[in-house]
């Protein structure tokens, strides 16, 4: 603590000038799904490169086919851990910006709806206000000390908002400079505004759209009624059969590789208070539709699904037209956890449409891609140890949590570099990321920084 102590205090005397910094950074348009920002991308790195050579990083901005990467490295003191810290500097399109009440890349300080101080703007949680609560932890560090607790490199990508289609090639390239003995990971959030939380498990995803094709040409329903095959029909048979009354899906093999949530992470979810009635009543439903028996929290976190997010077929203007469509198509997805495989699920999903297609009709598939879930170790001495600082930090439990939806660079890490990841991040679920009126939270930005300096410092212990 004596090592700490002053790190935080100038955490707390310095917060006007980190404010200022990341507003410099939010100002900067990085939105790289749209080649009209591209030069605004590349100085987003630069500046990201600067920042970081100015508290002692030997910083650099590389080269991809799309948007540079920002790569630096830090020297600590021998034997202490190294540790790979992840963010993107890139961020959404902002439309419609007629929902803005402010323009989106003027930053500023605002009282929220709730009453507290927010920091407005795009990127401003997702993910530029997170990733520089760990840069603004080094640059204490640095001040106080001249040298941080252990060895530091850092990578910060330009296209995590367009699929990161740079970031597996260059993590392969670049495999020997940037493994590190874990991951640090700041896209992810805290469980409310006052309780933070580490995750510990991302659902894989698989994506397939399938197409039952049956006659050669859209037919007259009262001429062909009755006698030939109907798509939609067969296509609205194959969807029902996927899941059964009690919620379970019914493809043969789908469950190979699920394992049951220890009891005692069920018993600490019980324990948020969380029901079918405070998660699913924000969105005007009230029954939950996934496996009977298992609680909401479960069934986002830790259960696989089937979901059908799109069907279409026949005639879908205006209107009415008697015609029986020559073929019906499905978008479905998959979320997996644990063990499950994409590619065995991908297989058993195509077999189970095909048995259920008559001998005239065919299927064909067009992938979505896929990736396996990510599982990591509840008792991780690194995590142990993040969980008791994140602790002492709010005072207030810190919360393994899990996420239903997928971060791919988690399970990058771990293909390329072999490197389990610590998933800790600020932000909140009303953040109003990827949305008009982006805003991060004066109180996450702030103790986020206080909550990093105290990781690093935990690591070391």
């Amino acid at each position: 603590m004596a090592a700490l102590a002053p790190v935080l205090d100038a955490l707390d005397k310095n917060l006007d000038e980190s404010l200022d910094r990341l507003f410099d950074l939010v100002r900067i348009k990085s939105i790289s799904t749209d080649p009209a920002f591209k030069d605004e991308c590349r100085k987003a790195a630069e500046w990201l490169v600067e920042d970081l050579k100015g508290i002692g990083f030997e910083a650099s901005l590389r080269e991809t086919p799309g948007h540079p990467m920002v790569v630096a490295h830090h020297d600590g003191p021998a034997g202490s851990p190294h540790v790979l810290f992840y963010g993107h500097y890139d961020v959404q399109p902002v439309d419609p910006l007629e929902l803005w009440h402010d323009d989106p890349f003027t930053p500023a300080i605002k009282t929220g709806e709730t009453g507290s101080k927010i920091i407005t703007g795009r990127g401003t949680a997702d993910d530029k206000g997170q990733l520089m609560t760990f840069v603004e932890a080094c640059r204490a560090y640095k001040q106080v000390h001249g040298a941080l607790p252990c060895r530091v490199s850092i990578l910060f990508e330009g296209e995590e908002e367009s699929g990161s289609p740079s970031l597996k090639p260059f993590l392969d390239a670049n495999a020997d400079e940037l493994k590190a003995d874990f991951a640090m990971v700041c896209d992810t959030g805290m469980w409310d505004a006052e309780t933070p939380a580490i995750c510990v498990g991302l659902r894989g995803l698989v994506g397939q759209e399938v197409t039952i094709h049956a006659a050669n040409r859209d037919l007259h329903s009262g001429e062909f009624g009755g006698a030939a095959a109907n798509p939609i029909r067969i296509l609205a048979r194959v969807l029902a059969d996927i899941h059964d009354e009690n919620g379970r899906i019914t493809i043969p093999g789908f469950y190979d590789g699920v394992e049951e949530t220890p009891s005692q992470i069920l018993k600490s979810w019980e324990g948020l208070g969380e029901t079918a009635e405070t998660f699913l009543g924000p969105i005007g439903l009230s029954l939950p539709a996934g496996e009977k028996g298992r609680s909401v929290l479960e069934m986002v976190w830790a259960r696989p699904t089937a979901e059908f997010n799109g069907i279409s077929g026949g005639y879908e203007g205006k209107g009415f037209k008697t015609v029986i469509a020559a073929q019906a198509s499905a978008k479905v997805s998959f979320r997996l956890v644990h063990k499950q495989d994409p590619k065995k699920i991908e297989a058993a999903f195509q077999e189970f449409v095909r048995a259920r297609i008559p001998a005239d009709c065919s299927a064909e598939f067009h992938p979505h891609g896929g990736s396996p879930a990510i599982q990591l170790s509840y008792d991780s001495p690194f995590l142990i140890k993040a969980k008791a600082a994140l602790t002492d930090e709010w005072n207030k439990d810190a919360l393994t949590l899990a996420m239903g939806g997928s971060i791919p660079i988690v399970g990058d890490f771990q293909k390329f570099l072999g490197m389990e990841s610590l998933m800790i991040g600020f932000g909140l679920s009303d953040d109003r990321i990827h949305s008009p009126n982006e805003k991060y939270e004066l109180s996450s930005f702030h103790k986020g920084q206080r909550s990093w300096a105290r990781v690093l410092d935990a690591l070391t212990k």
